[in-house]
């Protein structure tokens, strides 16, 4: 694919409400671990499933990017998440109207945001602690601004989420109003953008991916706390495959 066509393709995508809440769907069982971990997604049973056989999987090792002129992050989020739910792959928490995150032409809808350990996405080779992933909408796909965490100070939005997180598998409940979104944000907005997937079965190529060069820290007990559901729910760094990988 041509530069501009990617440009233009990655303009467009967006990801799905449903992915992060697959442990709550019916569908085939999938885990990190195992006989069905990452290494075996590519062989369930699921439609349009290209966890084995596509070319455009996330998440990354990011190296050597681009510096390129790439569109601002305007991020408009609600100041309260909805729910919190433990969906047997993470830690969600959902908006029935989460704001907005507008990039150049294009407006994204946050649906929720998720956890995982360690992060998804290296950077020169090296996972930071976990990842935080905001997953916001559009018409055919989705966009996922990617935030790095580190073991550090303590950041009270994270600590409100892992003091509520419900311990076992079940329903959405109310989440702590508390919980603001933009609270784990960090001062800077510079990001890596590249097209991608679903880092989670059926890993579809439909993902605008922008992830932070700057992470936040939290405090180690507070991923330590976390760790005790999901020591490790992240999947292995995947090919690049030719795509442009960008800078800000």
């Amino acid at each position: 694919m041509h530069r501009r066509q990617l440009l233009k393709a990655m303009g467009a995508l967006a990801l799905c409400p449903l992915c992060a809440t697959a442990g709550l769907a019916k569908g085939p069982h999938w885990s990190y671990q195992g006989s069905t971990g990452p290494d075996k997604w590519g062989k369930l049973p699921i439609a349009n499933n290209v966890c084995a056989t596509g070319t455009q999987q996330s998440p990354l090792d990011i190296e050597s990017p681009i510096r390129a002129e790439v569109p601002k992050l305007a991020i408009a989020w609600a100041s309260h998440a909805d729910t919190i739910v433990n969906n047997g792959h993470t830690i969600e928490l959902g908006f029935a109207d989460g704001g907005t995150l507008r990039v150049g032409n294009d407006t994204y809808k946050l649906a929720q945001f998720h956890f995982h350990r360690p992060s998804e996405h290296l950077i020169d080779g090296k996972r930071a602690a976990m990842e935080v992933h905001f997953v916001h909408t559009i018409v055919g796909g989705y966009g996922v601004v990617g935030l790095l965490m580190a073991a550090g100070k303590p950041n009270a939005v994270f600590n409100k989420i892992v003091s509520t997180m419900p311990m076992k598998e079940g329903p959405p409940v109310k989440a702590d109003p508390a919980i603001d979104p933009s609270g784990l944000l960090p001062a800077g907005r510079d990001y890596f953008r590249y097209a991608g997937s679903l880092t989670t079965p059926p890993c579809a190529e439909t993902v605008a991916w922008m992830v932070l060069t700057e992470s936040i820290e939290v405090a180690d007990a507070d991923i330590a706390s976390f760790a005790k559901l999901y020591p490790n729910n992240s999947r292995p760094a995947q090919k690049l495959n030719r795509r442009f990988l960008l800078r800000s």
